[in-house]
């Protein structure tokens, strides 16, 4: 089967992500207003930027994968029990690495 147009999407995911993550770093790393009560309020917000960034690099490692097991023509094969994925789940999660009985036997 040929997955031109899940690597497009991953690609396409990936780039998105990168930037996200880029925005993400420079808001941590800006300086912190002088006035005490607004740094607090800063500092709240760095917490939850932190997390967003946290799950955003996830989401890259996630995509860096499948982007690579597309590269070694093992994209599409479940990693529970190596049957192919339905192509609407690698539609609609183009990083999927279970097929959705599988999936649903993790959940």
């Amino acid at each position: 089967m040929d997955y031109a147009k899940q690597k497009a999407a991953l690609e396409a995911k990936l780039a998105d992500h990168e930037i996200r993550l880029a925005g993400v770093t420079k808001d941590i790393t800006k300086t912190l207003s002088s006035d005490f009560a607004e740094q607090a309020t800063e500092r709240e917000n760095d917490d939850v930027l932190e997390e967003i960034g946290k799950e955003t690099q996830l989401s890259i490692a996630h995509i860096k994968a499948a982007l690579q097991r597309i590269d070694d023509d093992t994209y599409g094969l479940c990693a529970g029990c190596g049957e192919e994925i339905a192509e609407g789940r690698l539609e609609a999660i183009p990083e999927s690495t279970h097929c959705v009985k599988c999936a649903d036997k993790a959940a």
